[in-house]
Parts: structure tokens; C-alpha cells; sequence
């Protein structure tokens, strides 16, 4: 009879791939992420039927992560401006406090082993912060662009945030809100 699996190994078997991808990037063998958990190579595949899976419920578990502190709080009544506020600095703060998630994150993105039933699964948590750009589109407050182009240009604003207050830790609030400010003054229509 086949031991139950254990969320513990299986967690630490995502937590050991996320430093091992930030590190080496995805291409990186499995041996190395078991090597990084303690377990065998045998056991990762016990947990997961191919890296490919593996690098896909990684995606899943982070995006879950990234909802969880977005949406922690998340002001619902009110203004578009407000909520797009509250996104931001929370995008931002978690990017602060996850530098490795954020890096992986950013290169499974691009990473064409990426599924749709994963992309689907990982954009569900973030259904009240589409409904928010969807309120701004119908508010004609955004500039008539792809939404997709919007959610780029929050991410790099965000990036390059980041980086500023990483380097200039004691500046790190100004930054953060001029950062915010620089975004929405770039995706909304002037009045």
C-alpha cells in the first residue's frame, strides 16, 4: 500500500523549486530542486507526474499567494482610484517581501510550458480586480487601451518601484506612491 503524500513534503518540494528557479531559471533539473528539499528524485515525480506539472502548480501556489495579499482588505465600495491604490501598494509590498516568488513569477510568464487551465486558474483570484478595470473601461476613466497592456504597464511601473526602493530603502514610501502616481497618470484620461 502507497504511503499517503504528505502537504509538507509536497510544500516543501514548490518552496525548494521557487529558490532553485529564481536562482537557475526554469530550465534548471530536477535534481537540483530534490537536492534543495532533501528528497529523493523519486519522490518529486511522486508529487508531480513531470517538471512541466510541477512548474505549473508552482504557478498556481504563487498566483494564490499574490491574490491573498492583493485582495487582503481590498476596499470593494470604493472609487476606481482607491481600489487601484490599494492594488498597487499591496502588489508592491508583496514583491518587497517575496523577491524570489516575484522573479519566478515574472519568468513563468513567459514560459511556454505554461498551460491554459493554469493561466485560467491563476487569473480566478483576481476577478474583483478585472471587475475594477472593467468599472474604469465603462467610467471611460482609462485610456482606451488593452486591458492586458494596462496590467504590463502596472507591472513594470511596479518593477522598477521596487527597485528604487530596494536600493534606497529609506525612500522606499516615496517611491511607492510616486510610483502610483507616475501609473495612473499614464493610464488615465485627463479631465
Amino acid at each position: 500500500m502507497a504511503r499517503p503524500k504528505s502537504d509538507d513534503k509536497r510544500n516543501t518540494i514548490l518552496a525548494a523549486a521557487t529558490e532553485i528557479f529564481a536562482e537557475r531559471g526554469l530550465a534548471a533539473p530536477t535534481a537540483a530542486i530534490t537536492g534543495a528539499a532533501g528528497v529523493a528524485e523519486g519522490t518529486l515525480f511522486t508529487y508531480f507526474k513531470s517538471k512541466d506539472e510541477l512548474v505549473n502548480a508552482l504557478y498556481c501556489q504563487i498566483k494564490l499567494d499574490l491574490a491573498d495579499a492583493l485582495m487582503a482588505g481590498f476596499p470593494r465600495k470604493s472609487s476606481v482610484r482607491a481600489r487601484m491604490q490599494h492594488v498597487w501598494d499591496h502588489y508592491v509590498d508583496w514583491g518587497i517581501a517575496n523577491p524570489t516568488q516575484f522573479v519566478v513569477l515574472k519568468k513563468m510568464k513567459v514560459w511556454e510550458g505554461l498551460t491554459c487551465q493554469s493561466q485560467m486558474a491563476g487569473m480566478t483570484p483576481f476577478a474583483e480586480i478585472q471587475a475594477m478595470s472593467q468599472d474604469a473601461i465603462a467610467q471611460r476613466l482609462f485610456v482606451d487601451l488593452p486591458e492586458p497592456f494596462i496590467a504590463g504597464m502596472l507591472t513594470a511601473q511596479a518593477e522598477a518601484t521596487m527597485d528604487f526602493m530596494k536600493l534606497e530603502p529609506e525612500q522606499a514610501q516615496m517611491y511607492k506612491t510616486c510610483g502610483f502616481e507616475v501609473l495612473w497618470a499614464g493610464i488615465t484620461r485627463k479631465r
